[in-house]
């Protein structure tokens, strides 16, 4: 079953928090992870909201697991720890259909 990426944002210092997007991006498509959101417009609908999403799919959950620990990636959130506040999340996907 396909696992979900989930990051939402809200970045502090934009200069900061650029430059280190692409590291990070390079690294989870290496993984083998699809964007399917990054940035872009959102609203927020029920509860407390961030102004920046990312959402990733990866193969599986362990696929995620695996390369939101690999040291590209996490050298790319502990810079841009300062430049925003993020909640992040991996949740399981379900088991797509045969069409």
């Amino acid at each position: 079953m396909p696992a979900y990426f989930i990051m939402r944002v809200d970045v502090h210092d934009a200069e900061a928090y650029e430059k280190n997007i692409e590291p990070a991006a390079e690294a989870v498509k290496a993984c083998g992870g699809e964007f399917l959101a990054r940035g872009g417009r959102c609203e927020q609908v029920t509860g407390q909201g961030r102004g920046r999403n990312v959402i990733v799919r990866f193969p599986d959950f362990e696929a995620a697991k695996v390369c939101i620990a690999d040291p590209r990636v996490q050298e790319a959130l502990q810079r841009t720890d300062g430049a925003c506040s993020r909640d992040s999340t991996i949740v399981e996907g379900l088991q797509e259909s045969a069409s």
